[in-house]
């Protein structure tokens, strides 16, 4: 390697050996963190990859460079709390900048080339060994969920016009939502039972759960709020931003396409809230019943 350096090459390799042992303090401190044996065993290693890559860039540079403690401290929590997946592969997201560089420093040393292999190949490859039950069950979390959003969306956009009494509206949403939960999770525990999938009972939670709580979101606008219009709007608003939230999580866990997924979701959940207050307009015109 050259010993001649500019500033600007030492300062932009300065930021790849804080963004290494960044990555170093995040993957050992998650390491000692989970009980899972396997899990902690990836991690340790992609944590001593990361430190290798920070001292073969500190030997070109000459300089110690300190971890972004905010980084380190965000992330760790980022991936106790909404999964190791996620939180790891949310952060590998950011280093797009990270594998511009090593791709430009590639010509100039070859180290660079090896590192930035090693990050898109290597490390994703650990990545994909790390055991986490939730995502197993990932299907049944997206059954209840869709339902619960199909339905709820619908049903409360029709009694939003056909009953027009916030507390009635919510009552009725409350009792087919917790009725619709319990028909979902039997069902899921009866499929996945049929097909000798995962844990059946555990799969009928995952649904259920997922359901009962798309519908709390759902109703909470009718039990907090008196103008029935401004609760369907702030309802649908809270159906966008749950599909939001979910197939932002599931793209970055499964490195799926999120865009497609969410608007195909949107589609459908606020076109079959559309159809529903339709036919709640049809079906209180056609009746007459005032509430």
């Amino acid at each position: 390697m050259s010993a001649v350096l500019n500033r600007e090459t030492v300062r932009r390799i300065a930021r790849l050996q804080k963004n290494e042992i960044t990555e170093h303090a995040i993957y050992t401190k998650l390491a000692g963190a989970v009980k899972n044996e396997k899990n902690s065993a990836v991690l340790k290693k992609i944590g001593e990859d990361e430190l290798r890559h920070y001292n073969l860039w500190k030997k070109v540079t000459g300089i110690d460079v300190k971890p972004d403690r905010w980084k380190a401290f965000k992330f760790f929590w980022v991936a106790r709390i909404f999964g190791l997946t996620f939180g790891i592969k949310l952060m590998e997201r950011g280093e797009v900048k990270a594998q511009v560089v090593y791709r430009e420093l590639a010509g100039t040393y070859g180290d660079a080339r090896r590192i930035a292999e090693e990050e898109e190949e290597h490390e994703r490859a650990l990545i994909a060994l790390i055991e986490e039950k939730h995502l197993a069950y990932m299907g049944s979390v997206v059954l209840g969920l869709n339902d619960a959003l199909v339905e709820l969306t619908g049903a409360l956009a029709g009694l939003s016009f056909a009953l027009q009494n916030t507390r009635l509206i919510a009552m009725t949403g409350l009792i087919t939502g917790i009725a619709a939960s319990m028909s979902m999770a039997a069902s899921e525990y009866l499929s996945t039972k049929s097909e000798g999938g995962e844990n059946p009972l555990t799969s009928s939670l995952y649904t259920g759960a997922a359901y009962v709580a798309t519908v709390t979101v759902l109703i909470m606008p009718y039990l907090l709020i008196d103008n029935y219009l401004v609760c369907l709007g702030v309802m649908l608003a809270n159906a966008v931003l749950i599909i939001f939230a979910f197939n932002f999580y599931i793209s970055v866990a499964k490195d799926l396409d999120f865009k497609k997924r969410f608007l195909e979701m949107c589609a459908i959940s606020l076109g079959v809230a559309a159809l529903s207050f339709g036919i709640g307009v049809v079906v209180k015109t056609l009746i007459g019943v005032d509430v």
